[in-house]
């Protein structure tokens, strides 16, 4: 089977949402490929911030900001990896990113905040109301409403060339997509893929899965088979450790991205009393977030699921965590150490410029997660591990408290996940994926995580930043690319 079109985008993420809108608002005609059954990419798995300047949010709390200072205050975040940073891509990203975010407010996006998030000198992280799953809505509303073409259950497995130029993709063996003008890869990172997190972050790293299943680096691999390369592909938000999802959506993932609700958020977020509002935060933050680090740091223990202790929890735990068996573990803690962690400062999980959550929004919210006993022994049958397990983990521990007071707390299963890596495809500033010698291969562009071109984005909101600027500038010039010339 073949189709013609004039753009092809790979990827029904933001990025590729932006890169198909943009394409079709430029008179091309467009067809977008997922290879899974619906929208979503890990825009849909994001928890949904967006880091920009000169934005309305800003301009009613009086807050003046500028592109300039967005792109002085980036690199504190990188440290020491600064100089690993692609300056020109992100000038483009604190330039455009001020548009990007008002168009999201065109199509029916709305947002909380500004909030702030130290180095940003002043509050530019905007959260998405009432999830992530709102841009996935809206964005697909308007790809279908402007004459986007979807194909699901389409994998990319190979890119088509003719006289040097590419001009389709292939999926499987039968189904051929081909292009007028020229290829968007918007296929997301590479978090799941072990082949290419061997080869560019390490064996052990190889062994811990991703937050979304399938981002598996397809734009990547389909690129690097034509000479392209990958830029930063060792540097990685993870390996961390996480509690596992709730095997039923929550409250706050079911809710219907209309706006009316949005605004309805928007309105009771800044004026409703917190104490209304935290039973919904809580429903959010105990999802599947990352425990604090200070756990371990004060005396919490990690054993594995057979009640073992196996590394040293400061020392790169996730690492240790991927190679046991089943990759989960639970964390535990005496009744000293539940106390320290049921109020400020010392909170169990964080989503920066939401709110924090402790032992007890734990024992309410997850109770899949939470376990409590007046022993060890106890716990350890709740656990379904050996008692003298249990025992012998909370006495190895010798430079911590001494770990015996009860109740004894187990939370989790946890397990290692990367979040999201950096290691996208080279490109140029009209994200052109870069083949040999640098040269850009003709008719194929790459957006968000597949085109991060050596940027670096760190610090929240500037990811889904990225995907929603580099997407809809990249739908753009593929759209005006003349294949002829």
């Amino acid at each position: 089977m073949e189709e013609v079109f004039d753009v092809v985008v790979v990827g029904g993420g933001g990025s590729g949402l932006a890169a198909a809108i943009e394409a079709r608002a430029a008179g091309a005609q467009v067809v977008l490929l997922e290879k899974n059954e619906k929208l979503g990419g890990s825009t849909a798995w994001s928890i949904g911030s967006i880091t920009a300047t000169g934005t309305p949010h800003q301009s009613r709390r009086g807050i003046r900001d500028d592109p300039r200072d967005h792109y002085a205050d980036m690199p504190l975040f990188a440290g020491e990896l600064a100089g690993r940073d692609n300056d020109a891509l992100r000038r483009i990203l604190c330039d455009e990113v001020p548009e990007a975010f008002r168009w999201l407010l065109a199509l029916g996006v709305r947002f909380y905040g500004p909030m702030p998030e130290p180095p940003h000198r002043r509050p530019r992280m905007h959260n998405v109301l009432p999830n992530s799953l709102s841009y996935i809505y809206h964005l697909g509303r308007r790809a279908r409403r402007t004459g986007v073409e979807f194909r699901f259950g389409a994998r990319a497995s190979a890119l088509l060339t003719r006289q040097g130029r590419v001009c389709g993709v292939r999926c499987g063996d039968e189904r051929r997509f081909l292009a007028r003008r020229a290829v968007v890869l918007a296929t997301g990172d590479f978090t799941n893929d072990p082949e290419l997190k061997a080869r560019y972050m390490g064996a052990r790293e190889a062994r811990v899965e991703g937050v979304n299943a399938t981002a598996t680096g397809d734009g990547q691999k389909l690129a690097l088979a034509l000479g392209a390369r990958i830029v930063n592909g060792d540097l990685a938000l993870g390996p961390e450790i996480r509690f596992i999802a709730p095997a039923r959506p929550t409250l706050a993932r079911r809710l219907p991205p209309w706006r009316l609700l949005a605004r309805t958020m928007q309105w009771a977020l800044e004026h409703a009393p917190q104490k209304l509002l935290r039973p919904l935060v809580m429903s959010f933050l105990t999802t599947a977030l990352a425990p604090s680090r200070s756990l371990f740091e004060h005396g919490a223990l990690l054993v594995n699921a057979q009640g073992r202790r196996f590394c040293d929890e400061r020392d790169a735990p996730a690492l240790a965590l991927a190679e046991q068996p089943g990759g989960c573990g639970y964390i535990l803690l005496d009744g000293d150490l539940a106390g320290r962690f049921s109020a400020w400062p010392h909170f169990v999980s964080t989503a920066p410029g939401v709110a924090y959550a402790y032992v007890p929004d734990y024992r309410r919210n997850r109770p899949d997660v939470y376990a409590e006993a007046p022993s060890l022994e106890q716990l350890a049958h709740k656990l379904r591990v050996p008692p003298q397990a249990l025992e012998s983990a909370a006495s190895g521990r010798r430079d911590a408290a001494s770990f015996e007071r009860p109740p004894f707390i187990a939370l989790g299963p946890v397990r290692s996940v990367f979040v999201h890596n950096e290691g996208g495809l080279a490109v140029d500033e009209h994200h052109r994926v870069l083949g040999e010698d640098d040269a850009p291969v003709a008719g194929l562009y790459a957006a968000g995580a597949t085109g991060q071109g050596g940027l670096l984005l760190k610090g929240h909101g500037h990811h889904l930043g990225w995907a929603f600027v580099s997407g809809r500038r990249a739908g753009r010039f593929a759209a005006q690319d003349n294949a002829a010339g």
